[in-house]
């Protein structure tokens, strides 16, 4: 299964709380499309957060995003770790 980094923008002020509420929901449909929502960070002031997941593609992972509420700025591959 591939991996995928995605960033969600406009999300400032953003708290533990919310992170992890926005995870939750992610994780409570994921299996829908065979993604795994592994992780996920926030620079409340900046309003950055990062997804990591692994999925079958780029549009699975928006999918649930979408259906949880926070659709993705943007879905990069992840094709090597270290």
């Amino acid at each position: 299964m591939a991996q995928f980094m995605d960033v969600h923008h406009n999300m400032k002020g953003v708290t533990a709380d919310q992170l992890r509420e926005a995870h939750n929901a992610d994780l409570a449909i994921e299996e829908d499309e065979r993604v795994h929502f592994q992780q996920a960070w926030a620079d409340p002031e900046s309003g950055v957060v990062y997804c990591l997941s692994e999925a079958p593609s780029a549009e699975a992972v928006q999918r649930i995003h979408e259906r949880a509420g926070h659709k993705a700025d943007e879905i990069h591959p992840v094709p090597l770790t270290v």
